[in-house]
């Protein structure tokens, strides 16, 4: 009989972790950043708690990661640690061991239940490119949008094509100003907050949505940024998820 194997010790302290993708690691996959994280603990020698098994690996909770090529202020994890560390400390081990461009904005102490559960929506900008479409052009596109009952979208999936309704999860959706201290001719934005749901609706969808209802053309590679992800309130305000 194959022996069993040594039992961990369950944790004693739970972190919560907001973390950005900037610039060009926004290219950064979902994998690709969960391998970078787990060599920035092993560096910066994090107690941490590992599960069971024959196979031990730490324990290390992914909520929510924003699709590649998208830019985050608002990504999140938690982490289990096997002894009671300041998470001032952690943070500024983690930072240093972080490439930048992954950089570590806030470490706090779990106050328990699930991180998941509480991420129900994104707010997200998508920059426009004010050489193929001007502000007019852009709120008929989002008008037309708003006013519809329902947009189908097609998207691949990892279980084949799949076409789902953008619109129902889209609770905001706007036209935002250029910056007040930026050029009078710079780009436009998309303001827009999605609920999350099965199947997640992304920005890239919402845009798809715009182009099918409206013909609004953003160009190939529009800068996404999700700017915050938590708790949805009644005003459409999407709340931060660490404090409760």
């Amino acid at each position: 009989m194959r022996e069993q194997p040594e039992q961990q010790a369950p944790p004693v302290q739970r972190l919560r972790i907001r973390y950005a993708k900037r610039g060009r690691l926004r290219f950064t996959s979902h994998r690709d950043f969960s391998r970078a994280f787990e060599r920035a603990v092993f560096r910066a020698r994090l107690p941490m708690a590992y599960s069971s098994g024959f196979n031990p690996h730490p324990r290390i909770s992914y909520a929510g990661a924003a699709p590649t090529g998208s830019a985050s202020e608002a990504e999140y994890l938690e982490i289990a640690l096997a002894r009671v560390v300041d998470p001032a400390a952690v943070h500024a081990e983690l930072e240093e061991a972080l490439p930048p461009g992954l950089d570590v904005l806030e470490v706090v102490e779990s106050a328990g239940g699930s991180l998941a559960d509480r991420l129900e929506a994104s707010h997200w900008a998508i920059r426009l490119d004010p050489a193929r479409l001007d502000r007019a052009a852009a709120e008929r596109a989002v008008a037309a949008f708003l006013a519809a009952g329902e947009i189908p979208v097609e998207r691949m999936t990892k279980k084949g094509l799949r076409t789902f309704d953008c619109r129902a999860a889209v609770e905001r959706l706007a036209v935002r100003d250029p910056e007040p201290d930026g050029p009078d001719d710079g780009p436009l934005e998309l303001d827009v907050v999605v609920r999350h749901g099965v199947p997640a609706v992304r920005p890239d969808d919402v845009l798809r949505g715009l182009a099918g209802i409206a013909g609004l053309d953003v160009g190939p590679a529009p800068l996404m940024t999700r700017l915050a992800q938590g708790p949805l309130r009644a005003d459409g305000v999407v709340d931060d998820p660490l404090q409760e």
